[in-house]
């Protein structure tokens, strides 16, 4: 058997990943002068962490390094239990390379090591789907190698589709200008927002209003799933949980799938959305 891992910004829930044997390491977040470890609330309220960013709370993150993966990945590798760490998008963060280094150094102490990395190109629930599905394959008797070449020939078939309700901390983080937010908060303009095959943030269009914004959501999810019939929809909020559930009917009426999960999104992902954050997750024909 092998042991499937990933890392906080899945953005899933720690009971689900428990109740489908998939461990994960975790990033960290500093707020309002602490730094805590991203446990998918595990040890924390995520309401609390919601609370102190409408306090005013602007939180940084940061990834994991070298260290710290090859000591998680090392805790298995003693054990000679084989393992496949489904990673956060290369397109966002150095982690996958980190990884690969400490993939290396491992392996200069336990040449023996078995650990296949896969730089997932997604982010949030659609990390999190990427990992669900693969642990019901691994449930099903697909072996390592299997599962390892499925991941790397379907992750751009992930789709994500968001939309941002706080400009301010996009442009804290360099995706649209001082006076773009500006406008935007003046002018209620909301972005729509997709994951390239690169797995970078891209924004795609604007529209006028919350209620418009989440409409053309939906309709994107609901363009790019295929299959919906047997397809699960991951939806992930900051704090927006009535919106969400909004996008949810849509999703029902217009494509019927065969379920549609909302998760709180994590510490991680949301420092750098802010609140009222939706995004939505679901597989299709391959992203371009």
């Amino acid at each position: 058997m092998y042991q499937i891992l990933t890392d906080s910004c899945c953005d899933v829930p720690y009971e689900l990943l428990d109740e489908n044997n998939v461990d994960f390491i975790s990033m960290y977040v500093t707020i309002d002068g602490t730094e805590f470890a991203d446990d998918l609330g595990r040890s924390f309220k995520i309401d609390d962490f919601y609370q102190q960013i409408k306090n005013g709370a602007m939180p940084t993150t940061s990834q994991v390094n070298v260290g710290r993966y090859v000591e998680f990945f090392r805790s298995y590798a003693e054990k000679k239990i084989p393992v496949l760490y489904i990673c956060f998008s290369s397109g966002m963060s150095g982690s996958y390379q980190s990884a690969l280094q400490a993939v290396e150094l491992l392996k200069e102490d336990l040449p023996e090591a078995e650990v296949y990395v896969v730089d997932s190109l997604a982010a949030s629930g659609g990390e999190g789907l990427m990992v669900y599905e693969a642990a019901q394959k691994q449930q099903a008797g697909m072996s390592l190698t299997d599962l390892y070449n499925w991941l790397e020939e379907n992750k751009l078939t992930y789709h994500h589709w968001v939309t941002v309700d706080d400009l301010n901390h996009l442009q804290r983080g360099g995706r649209i200008s001082k006076t773009s937010a500006a406008i935007g908060g003046l002018m209620n303009i909301k972005p729509i927002i997709t994951v390239d095959v690169e797995g970078k943030l891209q924004n795609v269009e604007k529209v006028r209003g919350r209620k418009k914004a989440l409409q053309l959501v939906a309709d994107k999810i609901s363009e790019a799933t295929t299959d919906s019939a047997n397809q699960t929809i991951f939806i992930t909020t900051s704090a927006d949980q009535e919106g969400a559930e909004e996008v949810k009917r849509h999703l029902e009426d217009s494509i019927q799938p065969k379920e549609v999960r909302i998760f709180p999104l994590g510490t991680t992902i949301s420092s750098h959305t802010g609140l009222g954050c939706i995004a939505v997750f679901t597989r299709g024909d391959k992203r371009n």
